[in-house]
């Protein structure tokens, strides 16, 4: 079995099941959409009871266990069932539900944020360490770091470009298409395209980005969907864990969950080139403390009046 295929470890079969949703066959898809809607029981059910759920058969109920991964129906079942078994373990399994019309505002508190935890946390246990270094090391090395998204993935660009500037890289980060383009056009080999879609499926980042790539810029992805468009057009792959709920809630798990990785990155670039990185946080900390309403810096202190 590749490492493409190989079966999801400590972040969850069910996370590997809604990463690759959009990707699967419309007859997989409602093998999956079943198994996510009552995760708890289906691994109770036989391959024979799926497939009948389903309305399906039993050989596509093969393929779809693998096209996630595994070699068959029994490797997907006790996979489902040690998920289930964790989720039964939890104090906060019961906020994990949609929001209904009859949640009151505490319910719909707990709720989303308690999907704003699950998705750091689901984030965290997937995320590729190797392709994360490679990441790292590629925006350490570069002599420029474009940062393309649209939407809320704009904000999402925006905070990456704000950490990296603060630590003397050339970071860029852009939102409309033409300028996407445009900067995508002049990158080189060294440079680095970085491109933030949730969906993965966002045609004007996905453009940027491959003509980036066509440049001989590094290209790099960041979206919840490692099948993507987005994730085929870019070099190196980052993925996000977080689930869509009622209302868009699920939008802003997404951001906290890209978040999380654009804070990885940044610890490990700054990581590199610590005691610059340390002189470079200082020296513009100081230079807008001034604007925080808090103390002057130091050498506008105890000065002589003139």
């Amino acid at each position: 079995m590749s490492s493409s295929q190989s079966p999801p470890q400590s972040g969850g079969v069910q996370v590997r099941i809604r990463a690759l949703l959009p990707s699967l066959r419309p007859a997989e898809q409602r093998v999956a959409e079943h198994i996510l809607g009552d995760p708890g029981g289906a691994p109770n059910l036989t391959i024979t009871e799926l497939a009948h759920a389903c309305g399906t058969s039993e050989t596509t109920v093969i393929r779809f266990c693998r096209a996630i991964g595994f070699d068959g129906y029994p490797g997907l079942r006790l996979a489902l069932a040690s998920d289930a078994g964790r989720e039964a373990s939890s104090e906060h399994t019961s906020f994990g539900g949609d929001i209904s019309p009859s949640d009151d505002l505490a319910d719909v508190v707990r709720k989303v944020t308690w999907h704003d935890a699950r998705a750091i946390e689901d984030t965290a246990n997937q995320v590729d360490v190797d392709t994360l270094q490679r990441v790292v090391d590629a925006v350490a090395a570069a002599g420029r770091v474009d940062l393309y998204g649209v939407g809320a993935s704009a904000f999402v660009a925006l905070d990456l470009q704000q950490k990296l500037y603060r630590i003397g890289r050339h970071a860029f980060a852009w939102s409309d298409t033409h300028v996407m383009l445009t900067s995508a056009a002049i990158l080189h080999k060294g440079d680095v395209a970085f491109a933030i879609s949730h969906s993965g499926e966002t045609t004007d980042t996905i453009d940027a980005l491959t003509e980036a790539k066509r440049h001989k810029a590094t290209t790099v992805a960041l979206t919840n969907f490692p099948r993507s468009r987005l994730a085929q057009a870019a070099d190196l792959v980052l993925s996000t864990a977080a689930r869509e709920t009622t209302f868009r809630s699920g939008a802003t798990a997404s951001r906290i969950a890209q978040l999380s990785i654009i804070d990885c990155v940044f610890v490990g670039v700054a990581q590199r080139t610590y005691d610059d990185t340390r002189s470079a946080l200082k020296a513009t900390s100081l230079a807008v403390q001034s604007r925080r309403g808090g103390e002057q810096p130091r050498s506008r202190r105890g000065g002589r009046k003139r």
